[in-house]
């Protein structure tokens, strides 16, 4: 494999390959001193919020019934192991591709397994990516447009307000989100033209979070906050492979692998990556921690697995559907933020599965317009005629978020193909892929038992 040198005044506007061994090139190719001018890398801050926006997402919402599985105590102090354990892969990450001379993660998988390993990973990408992008989707026309999946009609935000009509109908109203707020940011070339929407989003989840501590310190004086429980209920075997199924949950809210090289690619600095991965991961990890709490200590063992759910009903507060709705609108805003982020890399491991040997595809308009409107328009279908996938979502938490969070990268540090690999790296490697494995198919037989117990008895 070959690639400009690095070493250069300023390491970042010289150090992208122009070749196929690169799925997550942001948009130069070389060093076009056009190019250059124009712009001369992005900042700290801003990479912060894009990798922060790519961490944040639907995993936020589930993060409170974690506790009610694990309850608070095991629950906080596991966000924290998997935000540490996030930390440790991506540092094996970035050190083998500064070795391998690559600067993606595809890159990494291909020159420590060949071609099939890229290829691998990309597959993974997809799955991932365009699953989570439909669920951001979906839960955006639930909250908007409001959902009968589960035979109960729950009234959508604009339903409430205006009564039914057909322009606040699910389709129309995802048609709309999708031409004039997906489309266009969609549409960008850089992820660091996303900084400021990265921080907007960001800047939404805080806003769950100081309405949802706000509420619980309103409902404590009204003595309606109960003590919650600290450690888990484990009363038989059954309740102890459950406490597994919180894995994947925990994995999919840490995920951000995928766009780690894009954003170092496009810094004026490339040392800055580690400290800017180190300060988004406890960013994230302290609204994680604070939003498993209030929402735990909200609505206890009522909490529902998309906590969102919970903001539904009468708090008991004053005010309270006029809350409910301030939640319910800056989360679904959030995730249109959020959704740009996450569909950077899909179209880009996209184009370089399809078209390995082209061009980059941000020098290519054509290219790059199909690839957009494609993705963009598979979304969109799957959104409306897909009712619910939150199980389907499970299954890809289970199976190709672990792979790229955490089986990935300890496999490219037992391959050592540089032989850089220290004795903790590959103690560490085994021990995430064992629990990755271990947890990931007690998941899955967990999931999958409670789905079938659904199919078989449906009135249960």
């Amino acid at each position: 494999m070959t690639t400009d040198s690095k070493q250069t005044k300023n390491p970042r506007k010289c150090k992208q390959p122009i070749n196929e061994e690169s799925p997550l090139l942001p948009n130069q190719r070389g060093c076009d001193e056009q190019a250059v001018q124009e712009f001369n890398g992005a900042s700290f801050a801003g990479a912060v919020f894009n990798l922060s926006t790519t961490i944040i997402g639907a995993g936020i919402m589930a993060l409170p019934a974690t506790m009610k599985v694990l309850g608070l105590g095991v629950g906080i102090g596991m966000i924290i192991f998997v935000a540490i354990l996030t930390e440790a892969s991506v540092e094996m990450l970035l050190r083998f591709s500064k070795v391998g001379k690559v600067v993606s993660f595809g890159g990494v998988m291909g020159d420590a397994f060949g071609k099939a390993g890229k290829v691998v990973f990309q597959l993974c990408i997809l799955v991932n990516n365009l699953g989570t992008l439909i669920v951001y989707t979906i839960i955006i026309g639930d909250v908007l447009s409001g959902t009968s999946s589960t035979g109960v009609h729950h009234a959508g935000v604009l339903e409430g307000w205006f009564g039914e009509h057909w322009w606040n109908g699910r389709t129309f109203v995802l048609l709309v989100t999708t031409i004039f707020v997906f489309a266009p940011l969609a549409s960008l070339k850089r992820i660091d033209s996303l900084r400021y929407t990265s921080a907007l989003a960001v800047a939404l989840a805080v806003v769950f979070l100081v309405i949802t501590a706000g509420i619980v310190v309103i409902k404590f004086f009204y003595g309606g906050i109960s003590m919650p429980r600290f450690l888990p209920n484990v009363s038989d075997i059954a309740s102890v492979w459950n406490l597994f199924t919180v894995v994947p949950v925990l994995v999919t809210a840490f995920i951000c692998h995928f766009n780690v090289h894009t954003i170092d690619n496009e810094l004026e600095d490339s040392s800055l990556i580690q400290p800017i991965v180190q300060t988004s991961l406890a960013l994230c990890s302290s609204v994680y921690i604070l939003t498993s709490l209030f929402g735990f200590l909200l609505f206890g063992d009522s909490t529902h697995d998309d906590v969102l759910a919970n903001f539904d009903t009468n708090l008991g507060i004053p005010y309270s559907y006029l809350l409910n709705d301030i939640v319910r609108i800056s989360y679904a805003l959030h995730l249109m933020l959020v959704f740009p982020v996450i569909f950077y890399p899909l179209r880009l491991n996209l184009d370089d599965l399809v078209f390995p040997s082209s061009r980059p595809l941000v020098s290519d308009n054509c290219r790059f317009a199909l690839s957009t409107i494609g993705l963009i328009s598979v979304v969109f279908v799957g959104a409306n005629f897909i009712p619910s996938i939150w199980d389907v979502f499970q299954f890809s938490g289970a199976t190709a978020t672990v792979c790229i969070g955490f089986i990935f990268p300890a496999a490219i540090a037992l391959r050592d193909r540089h032989r850089i690999a220290t004795r903790k790296d590959k103690i560490l490697s085994v021990f995430m892929i064992g629990l990755a494995v271990f947890s990931n198919v007690i998941a899955i037989y967990s999931d999958a038992t409670a789905l079938l117990k659904q199919v078989v008895s449906p009135g249960a």
